[in-house]
């Protein structure tokens, strides 16, 4: 089922190659089923394709089964990257590494059913340059998880500078134009979902449900979780500095107020002893918003100085690529 978008003129076109990019961590139990669905759906597509896996520092045996099963499948790539970057690097290294018309982001967990590709391929011979796919329901989560990603998109939604869709994640179809956009971004601090919506295009949706994993546990818990959101939120909003300003301000107008009741209570019953309690409760309280806005300060002093440095998204060690089983050598991000 697809979600309700603009009307644009249909073109009927085909790719001429399908890229596949999946991130993994410790996904060994994942990999036989993972490749099972994925590989009859894009056999079923009768186009050509290739799968690239970055292995993203896993501590478990993943790489090895990736490069046995790339021994008798030339359409895979391994990219190896030297430690655990992080998902949003992984998707990076992929993106960089694609070369098809149309790349599709897809988790192993098979969470992301491998079968919604075909509904947002046809998305894409319709005109539309992003397909992502939207959650039915969140499988396999607590109800604290569920609500605090229900907050996050309300929040995000209401203060970012970007407009992105309720419960659309990683899961999604891109065109090779919005691909080289955001390979064309020099940000190295990213949040991916955030970077999908600011790049615009011509973007719409389709509707999945969410399955359950088929091994391990998610690497998602909750305090990595709010983590995220606030990376998120400061990389696509200034409202934190600026609400700070504001209760700043809204502070300085109660003291002024409560200034001018002081004079005028002194001026009509003379001068009193002052309470020790309020000032020691008055000197907290602001020396407490005063850390809160230095805290905030900082997130975005540390966003400035991680670009500053100017390190690289990601180092690979090596390269797997078909034909060459040994691997190639790779430099380090741009």
């Amino acid at each position: 089922m697809s979600l309700a978008a603009e009307p644009t003129n249909s073109t009927n076109r085909m790719p001429a190659l399908i890229s596949v990019v999946v991130p993994m961590l410790n996904e060994t139990g994942n990999l036989d089923a993972f490749f099972r669905r994925l590989t009859t759906v894009l056999d079923g597509l009768g186009l050509p394709f290739e799968v690239i896996c970055i292995n993203d520092g896993s501590s478990d045996d993943t790489l090895e089964r990736l490069l046995e099963r790339q021994r008798t499948e030339p359409r895979l790539t391994v990219i190896d990257l030297s430690r655990n970057f992080g998902k949003e690097c992984a998707l990076s290294a992929g993106l960089q590494e694609s070369q098809g018309d149309v790349v599709v982001t897809i988790d192993s967990d098979l969470q992301h059913p491998p079968e919604t590709i075909v509904e947002m391929l046809a998305k894409w011979r319709d005109g539309f340059e992003m397909v992502y796919a939207v959650r039915h329901q969140r499988v396999g989560q607590t109800f604290w998880h569920r609500q605090a990603a229900k907050l996050f998109y309300v929040i995000m939604r209401s203060l970012s500078d970007v407009s992105m869709p309720a419960d659309a994640g990683d899961f999604r179809l891109l065109d090779r134009a919005v691909v080289d956009a955001i390979n064309r971004l020099p940000e190295r601090q990213r949040f991916m979902k955030g970077i999908f919506a600011w790049v615009g295009f011509r973007q719409t949706g389709v509707v999945y449900r969410q399955e359950a994993r088929v091994a391990g546990a998610s690497g998602w818990q909750l305090a990595r979780l709010i983590r995220f959101a606030f990376d998120g939120l400061t990389a696509f909003s200034t409202f934190p500095l600026t609400i700070w300003m504001l209760f700043g301000a809204a502070i300085s107008g109660l003291s002024f107020f409560y200034i001018v009741i002081r004079f005028i209570v002194v001026a009509i019953n003379g001068v009193d002893v002052p309470g020790y309690e309020s000032t020691i409760m008055i000197i907290l309280f602001l020396g407490g918003i005063q850390l809160l806005g230095l805290g905030v300060l900082g997130s975005y002093l540390g966003r400035v100085f991680g670009e500053v440095k100017g390190r690289p998204l990601y180092i690979v060690r090596r390269v797997y690529s078909a034909g060459s089983p040994d691997g190639d050598t790779a430099a380090p991000a741009p």
